[in-house]
């Protein structure tokens, strides 16, 4: 996996995610892995699809807000052109509500999370799926279990399974929900957790290694774009998508 790079993590929106703290884990562990960490306080930073091409990885840590069409677009076409990006709990898929575009990007939008903080559940390993996971054993933490609507082609690394509490959901039958996922958005990689509600997850040694290693997993991608010479107008469209 790479270790050094550039990266930006962008941070906002709702409090109770803890987003300044998460950032802060974060940034931690690009920056033991060698990476170059640029943090913003606001969107912005989307604003120069020049400067995201340029990244290896772009970490959003935001819940709910609003990202406007051409901030949303730049971000989707680095990506394409391999830039990854990668994130955690509501700070990637409970962003953005009303765009669909970063929904598809990201793989996932969250939908509800029955019980609300202070559920006991399990994380169950998908064994083999990915380097990822590698290793990992399955594990328990107490929060917030994330039920999300899921884009069916990503790879599931990690999964939980619901109903672990009575609600109108738990009429169905049971399922287990993605939780740790990749996937590929044009020539970059995508990663994504559903853990980390506060920035104490992290504390839990299996949450953090799965986050680590997503991170720089997703960083990857950028440097092989590059060496294979790839480009984003590979998948360039001139049919109306949204």
């Amino acid at each position: 996996m790479k270790k050094s790079g550039k990266a930006l993590i962008t941070w906002g929106g709702w409090d109770g995610h803890e987003p300044e703290k998460v950032t802060q884990v974060f940034a931690g562990m690009l920056k033991k892995a060698g990476f170059t960490v640029e943090v913003a306080t606001d969107l912005n930073c989307f604003n120069s699809l020049r400067k995201l091409k340029a990244l290896d990885l772009i970490v959003p840590v935001w819940t709910m807000a609003k990202i406007t069409k051409e901030q949303c677009e730049a971000v989707a076409e680095a990506v394409a052109g391999g830039t990854g990006i990668a994130g955690c709990h509501g700070g990637m898929c409970d962003a953005f509500r009303e765009s669909v575009l970063w929904q598809f990007v990201t793989g996932g939008n969250w939908i509800s999370h029955p019980g609300g903080d202070g559920v006991k559940y399990r994380v169950e390993i998908c064994r083999g799926s990915s380097s990822i996971v590698e290793g990992i054993q399955d594990f328990e933490l107490t929060s917030e279990q994330y039920y999300l609507h899921v884009d069916p082609c990503v790879e599931v690394l990690a999964t939980t399974r619901f109903p672990t509490v009575k609600w109108y959901h738990s009429s169905n039958k049971p399922v287990d929900m993605p939780q740790v996922w990749t996937k590929r958005w044009g020539h970059g990689r995508v990663f994504y957790t559903a853990l980390g509600h506060h920035a104490d997850v992290f504390d839990i040694p299996a949450a953090h290694e799965i986050m680590r290693r997503g991170l720089l997993w997703a960083a990857e991608g950028r440097s092989i774009a590059r060496r294979r010479k790839l480009k984003s107008s590979d998948f360039h469209s001139g049919a109306k998508m949204f």
